[in-house]
């Protein structure tokens, strides 16, 4: 994803591309965690789904009896976490990926073209970005980890402040930290890698900040599908490892192995379906809530 930039021709500044992806976070987040609650409970979910009634019960939790906005509500559990994650996740991927794209390009672009040739290192030098990115996001893992936890194992949490989690869990927030990393790296790197072949070679866009929306929107769902495709089997082990509180902590090879046995090879692929399908709207709704903001915002601040 290249830095924004406006109609002069000017780079947006820092500031405009913090409030304008902080933004985009925060409508994404209303519009869509409800969703993304959805699938960590499928994903987290041990039992085989026979009926309605089963799958009613993995969704909604205890409030699968209740009515229509009870259960609406029950899938926005940890929304403090989640908003804290969820726009602290986007300002740093999508705002910090550019600056090290800017940093290949200026010190190691002779290395991806020998490596890749011409036709190629651009692309690569945006999807190594996207994934050294990818890697560090562990640094928010706590506040993911908080998320998963009120999404999947609300009941062992009832009653308790996120600081009185916190408190307990302690260091254990940073747990599946390496098996979140190796999720990050290919995932990321597909994401903005089929996202930047997609506008070079099907829309021969030099300049990338020139996309249409429909150029962005075909980029962002092909670079979605596959980071989500490729990562899923570690997310979904990942997700196992988040959800329990310290007393049930297991390692993900103990997870790994468990579930293989239990569940078969399937189980990897848990809370795929549903990822997809609200995958292409999120990002294009994400992508272009920035893209329409983050000028505005530009705007804005040059004025003061």
């Amino acid at each position: 994803m290249s830095p924004p930039i406006s109609s002069s021709g000017k780079k947006e500044s820092g500031t405009a591309r913090f409030l304008g992806s902080a933004t985009s976070g925060v409508l994404e987040l209303l519009c869509f965690h409800p969703v993304d609650t959805v699938a960590k409970r499928l994903m987290n979910n041990p039992q085989k789904v026979t009926d309605l009634s089963v799958l009613n019960k993995v969704i909604f939790k205890d409030a699968a009896t209740r009515g229509t906005v009870s259960k609406y509500l029950s899938l926005f559990p940890g929304l403090g976490a989640a908003a804290g994650y969820k726009v602290m996740q986007r300002v740093y991927k999508f705002g910090g990926q550019p600056y090290v794209n800017d940093f290949l390009n200026k010190n190691h672009k002779q290395t991806f073209q020998s490596a890749f040739g011409d036709k190629h290192a651009k692309t690569m030098m945006h999807a190594t970005a996207g994934s050294i990115i990818g890697i560090g996001e562990i640094v928010l893992l706590p506040l993911d980890a908080l998320k998963i936890k009120m999404q999947t194992n609300a009941a062992a949490y009832e009653g308790k402040s996120i600081l009185s989690i916190i408190r307990s869990e302690g260091w254990g927030l940073y747990r599946g930290a390496g098996w979140t990393a190796a999720r990050n790296a290919p995932g990321s790197f597909s994401l903005f890698g089929a996202s930047a072949m997609t506008k070079e070679h099907l829309f021969k866009l030099e300049d990338y900040s020139k996309a249409t929306f429909f150029q962005n929107f075909v980029a962002s769902i092909a670079g979605a599908v596959a980071s989500i495709t490729i990562s899923a089997p570690l997310d979904v082990i990942k997700t196992r490892i988040q959800s329990k509180t310290s007393a049930q902590a297991e390692s993900g090879m103990v997870i790994l192995r468990n579930m293989l046995a239990k569940e078969g090879v399937g189980a990897l692929f848990k809370g795929l379906t549903p990822k997809i399908l609200v995958v292409g709207p999120k990002l294009v709704f994400s992508f272009t809530i920035a893209q329409q903001m983050i000028p505005i915002f530009g705007k804005m601040l040059d004025k003061n």
